[in-house]
């Protein structure tokens, strides 16, 4: 079947017309309503910041109940005063992030010199951390310059802080990085 142009244009008004005169028959937007709230109506709601860029944008998270507590949906907080609802693709996608199988849970270690990971409990993890950076900072510290001038400093140790944290943590952080005696601070808001 040829159409040409005239045709195509009574077709597409008829079309409309018709499409028009149905929807003016029913109401969808309580059908709407109902289908939109179904996959979070049981859901637990809470908020929390955006891990990945320095920006802080508030997401709202919706995780299942019961045993697990799966996340089922993630969205734009709209009254988060910095984003105001958007999110950039990578914040839209933190739900699939978090449901992924590949994700890793638990903290790998590879001793030296061995090319194989093996899984740890966090509690041997942060012993090591912790046992690691008194080594180092008790190695490397000074307590003076070449000056005589007290400096009590290390610069072995760099830290870096996270964007997805408030200021209080980021104030706690700072302080405890500087009793150890660090003198490379930065954070990834600057960076």
């Amino acid at each position: 079947m040829k159409i040409d142009r005239r045709e195509f244009l009574k077709y597409s008004v008829g079309t409309a017309a018709g499409a028009m005169a149905f929807g003016l028959g029913m109401d969808l937007k309580p059908v709407k309503s109902y289908a939109q709230t179904l996959k979070i109506r049981y859901a637990k709601e809470s908020t929390t910041i955006c891990p990945y860029c320095a920006v802080g944008c508030g997401i709202i998270v919706h995780t299942s109940k019961g045993a697990g507590g799966k996340v089922i949906n993630a969205e734009g907080d709209p009254d988060h005063p910095i984003n105001e609802g958007t999110l950039c693709s990578k914040g839209a996608a933190l739900s699939q992030v978090v449901n992924n199988r590949n994700r890793i849970t638990a903290p790998l270690y590879r001793r030296p010199y061995s090319t194989a990971w093996q899984k740890v409990s966090w509690d041997w993890a942060l012993y090591k951390i912790a046992l690691n950076i008194k080594a180092t900072r008790d190695a490397t510290f000074t307590p003076e310059n070449s000056k005589g001038q007290v400096v009590n400093r290390t610069t072995h140790i760099a830290h870096v802080g996270s964007a997805a944290l408030d200021n209080e943590e980021c104030w706690a952080l700072q302080a405890m990085m500087r009793a150890l005696g660090l003198v490379y601070i930065e954070h990834q808001a600057r960076i």
